[in-house]
């Protein structure tokens, strides 16, 4: 081998060598960003800084609810009542301790009101999120974006004392009932799909026609989660009962999450406030102050 070979050997050897060194240096980089990419601004993350945040008017976190809102959720007292800026009510409440934790004030809240069904069809959306104890499913789930659970339930019996259904103790004691429940909820899909009775569920558009038909003996009971359930003894059906709420064996318990336009990078954010709320307390406290109720309500199971 020639001097000129030799030189040119020990020079591609050395620049081989370099480059495995760059590429270890570079694939570590890579790893450390990967590592941290969930954790921080600084690897790249989406920031959360209110400037940054994606929604429908800059500086404003605009929050859709029902119309009307109905206590414990939203609006609890006389002179609250369907007042979400009230800042009363499990939802209300957690919508401004949200706000809060994101670095808005109590100003820069403002609320919009949707239909239920509404609110779940796919496209654009004039608020940021909606919150009216939508249940997270996969049908929904393909056309809109779920935050994490904000709270989980389970369904319940409303009906009367002196009802041939009110010491129901399996759901094979329902089987007997004409039952009624909200058109689009979880609470007409465990009449369907777990109660299974003999005569198909009366439907209705909103909740306050499950309560008039109630109220005018048109069904025997009607399924809603239980903290509706008791609201619904309290103030909309005078002189019902919870018969009791439905076993886990029976069905899953709902995981109720606030709704987003789907794609919406918002969510990341709203999850990583809900998740402080969680770890602080915030979120256990809110739900003994509005959802939490005296006294044991019997199980329907299998």
């Amino acid at each position: 081998m020639s001097g000129s070979q030799k030189t040119w050997t020990k020079m591609f050897a050395l620049l081989a060598a370099l480059l495995l060194v760059a590429a270890a240096c570079g694939n570590s980089d890579d790893t450390d960003a990967d590592a941290g990419g969930e954790s921080g601004e600084g690897s790249g993350a989406a920031s959360c800084a209110v400037e940054d945040l994606n929604l429908v008017t800059g500086g404003t976190l605009t929050v859709a609810t029902g119309e009307p809102a109905f206590p414990p959720w939203v609006g609890v007292g006389d002179d609250n009542f369907d007042v979400p800026e009230s800042k009363t009510g499990y939802e209300g409440s957690l919508v401004y301790a949200l706000a809060a934790d994101l670095g808005f004030a109590d100003d820069d809240v403002v609320w919009v009101r949707t239909g239920f069904d509404e609110a779940i069809a796919p496209g654009p959306k004039n608020w940021d999120f909606n919150i009216q104890q939508y249940s997270i499913t996969d049908v929904r789930d393909e056309v809109v974006d779920f935050s994490d659970p904000y709270y989980v339930t389970t369904q319940a019996l409303v009906t009367f004392p002196d009802s041939e259904f009110a010491n129901a103790s399996s759901v094979g004691d329902l089987k007997g009932a004409l039952l009624g429940a909200q058109i689009g909820t979880t609470s007409l899909d465990f009449i369907e799909d777990v109660i299974q009775p003999d005569t198909e569920a009366n439907v209705y558009d909103e909740n306050v026609d499950v309560e008039a038909a109630m109220n005018a003996g048109q069904i025997d009971g009607l399924v809603v989660d239980l903290p509706t359930a008791y609201f619904i003894i309290a103030v909309q059906v005078e002189g019902a009962i919870i018969a009791g709420q439905f076993d886990a064996d029976a069905a899953d318990p709902e995981q109720l999450g606030m709704l987003f336009a789907e794609g919406n990078s918002l969510v990341g954010c709203v999850n990583g406030a809900l998740q402080n709320l969680k770890d602080n307390g915030t979120l256990q406290g809110l739900e003994d102050t509005w959802l939490t109720q005296d006294g044991g309500v019997p199980i329907i199971g299998n």
